[in-house]
């Protein structure tokens, strides 16, 4: 590198310099340090932070991000978070995230949950068949090298411009996925939990425990399921969402919270109505269909809203008959939280809703 290729990047004291070097070496920028004292660095002052000009589009991104590229920051910020398991699907769906944490001005989170299979009892195995056993495996040095190369990767991507700089951190933990992120989730209180899963075609012939909908029964944060078939990396783009609802007090929350989430968006609001079997609880404002639309466009003026009945048993065709109209971006439902033996003999309409249908879907737990 030749000294009549290298432009300033910066001015800083030698620690600030330094420190900037590390990050910008760390991401394949070659840097050069100017105008230091090496006898005496902690009293020179106007250290120039040197690189190659061709590589100036590169460092400028990293520079005006440094927080992401400094592993070593700690924020306690509105987070977003997104449990995966280095798949193709949960990548794209990582994605999504980022996406959706600049709009809630959000940072990202990523959490990946393995089981360390070494902890199996040794008596069934000999010595000779234990060295052998893929039981054997350092399961959480490889999920370490798995996370370090989806941060590499997701790196790249914002140096590339291709999504958005937000802040991320990583975290590993060791348990059953589905709980591990559960009991995660109860700790950072995230505004939005958003996973990847698989098509219908996989998912039907999977139990209905998946993760995802072990996530989405389980915790009390609203959870967007992308679908690995779902061709979609930004709901900023979506126009129609379909909407799930009793006509109880609930769903009025549930909308509220919908609002939010999106508040610079203009949607096409379906609402299905699916019938309780009980007498359902509402105010006066939504003791009728035609009551609970007045109330809506008028409280969530920046939507439009139409509604049709559902019947129980016509989930899929339902959605499918939408379809043929208009185009399905996102489903909404409000989820009530169920014990497991619920669960298993009765699933929720989220968990009916998440098997049949491969369009993103979003749970908001009421």
């Amino acid at each position: 590198m030749s000294e009549d290729r290298l432009i300033t990047l910066a001015i800083h004291t030698y620690e600030k310099a330094l420190s900037l070097k590390n990050i910008l070496e760390s991401e394949g920028v070659k840097t050069v340090l100017n105008n230091v004292n090496l006898s005496s660095p902690s009293i020179s002052s106007g250290v120039r932070v040197r690189i190659n000009e061709c590589d100036l589009p590169l460092a400028l991104r990293i520079v005006e991000n440094q927080d992401i590229f400094n592993d070593q920051n700690c924020d306690l910020s509105p987070v977003v978070l997104a449990p995966i398991d280095f798949s193709d699907y949960s990548f794209r769906a990582s994605l999504v995230a980022f996406n959706f944490a600049k709009t809630l001005k959000s940072r990202l989170e990523f959490i990946h949950s393995f089981i360390n299979y070494t902890s199996i009892d040794k008596v069934h195995f000999t010595n000779d068949d234990y060295e052998k056993n893929e039981y054997n495996c350092d399961y959480e040095q490889d999920a370490k090298d798995k996370f370090v190369k989806f941060s590499n990767n997701l790196k790249n991507q914002i140096k590339l411009g291709i999504i958005p700089p937000i802040k991320f951190t990583t975290k590993l933990v060791e348990g059953v996925p589905e709980d591990s992120i559960i009991e995660y989730a109860k700790g950072i209180k995230p505004q939005l939990i958003i996973m990847g899963t698989r098509g219908t075609e996989k998912k039907e012939k999977e139990l209905i425990g998946s993760v995802t909908g072990e996530v989405l029964d389980g915790c009390r944060f609203p959870v967007l399921a992308i679908p690995e078939t779902a061709n979609i990396t930004n709901l900023e783009t979506s126009k129609h969402i379909v909407f799930f609802c009793n006509i109880e007090h609930e769903d009025i929350v549930a909308l509220d919270l919908l609002y939010r989430l999106f508040p610079n968006k203009s949607f096409n609001i379906t609402i299905i109505h699916v019938p309780h079997k009980s007498l359902p609880v509402v105010d006066s404002y939504v003791n009728s269909q035609k009551e609970l639309i007045k109330y809506c466009q008028k409280n969530y003026p920046r939507f439009n809203f139409n509604i049709q009945p559902l019947s129980l048993d016509k989930t899929s065709s339902i959605l499918n008959e939408i379809e043929k109209k208009s185009n399905i971006d996102l489903i909404v439902v409000p989820n009530k939280k169920k014990n497991v033996f619920s669960r298993f003999f009765n699933p929720s309409l989220a968990h009916k809703v998440l098997l049949h249908s491969d369009k993103p879907m979003m749970t908001i737990p009421i």
